[in-house]
């Protein structure tokens, strides 16, 4: 598969997250697929939809963003599905269900119940900081811990991110209600253990501080995907190493 064979893409953001924290990735990801159409889709109670109600599970909010994604058109033909965290768990799901739909997957450090602990799933040592976050009323500081979280960059550029993570906290809020439920539908998805069809390229980050590098390679074993490691990017690689990303997927297309 080359760059022409892979025109169309649809990305999927993780938890209390929305398109427009993909930030300057969609730009990379777009040069280096420059004939490529590359979608964004909102989970429920994000994004355009943050005004709905978010279900509680991650069948339902698989469901959800598929009807979306057919309402838009995003579906005329397979999509290569990109995923991040929380996505990564819908596009699993969406792949059990309706592998029609989906050309390969990349996932970004992702997870599955059934296969990992929860303790690794999100980090034992975050639980207290997430407590603060969630129940933070300052907005720029509050997103300022988030970037913190997810992204190993230096403190002058997280600055900057979580500026513009504020700006988009204000324009289209997540409730705390909606997060609380996203981490619900993350907490207990435990899809069975048979394989899915579409080819998947599974991302993930030996410097990411929100879930363990453990809950990649359990998904590789379990299996016997391709698995790529960051070795000092936090959560969001696509926000730490954009251009190691591409590169990635790059190479996972042209063998696929």
């Amino acid at each position: 598969m080359d760059n022409n064979v892979a025109p169309h893409w649809l990305l999927l953001r993780g938890l209390a997250r929305e398109s427009g924290h993909w930030g300057e990735f969609i730009n990379t990801l777009q040069v280096a697929f420059p004939q490529a159409t590359i979608h964004t889709l909102d989970l429920a109670g994000t994004g355009q939809f943050h005004h709905q109600t978010s279900p509680n599970t991650i069948e339902e909010i698989a469901t959800f963003a598929r009807e979306k994604a057919l309402q838009f058109g995003f579906l005329n033909q397979p999509v290569i599905l990109l995923a991040l965290s929380l996505g990564g768990m819908v596009a699993w799901e969406w792949m059990k269900k309706y592998p029609q739909d989906i050309g390969a997957s990349i996932l970004v450090n992702t997870s599955l119940a059934s296969l990992s602990p929860f303790y690794q799933r999100l980090r034992w040592q975050n639980y207290g900081q997430i407590v603060r976050i969630l129940g933070a009323s300052d907005v720029l500081a509050r997103e300022t811990a988030i970037v913190r979280l997810v992204s190993n960059q230096s403190d002058l550029a997280l600055l900057s991110i979580a500026r513009k993570w504020a700006t988009i906290y204000h324009e289209r809020p997540i409730s705390f209600s909606n997060c609380f439920r996203q981490i619900i539908a993350a907490a207990n998805y435990q899809p069975d253990n048979q394989p899915v069809t579409p080819p998947v390229l599974l991302l993930n980050s030996l410097g990411d501080q929100l879930v363990s590098p453990k809950c990649s390679h359990a998904i590789q074993k379990e299996f016997r995907l391709l698995l790529e490691i960051h070795p000092t990017a936090g959560h969001d690689i696509p926000l730490d190493a954009p251009d190691w990303m591409i590169e990635k997927i790059l190479f996972f297309l042209l063998r696929t």
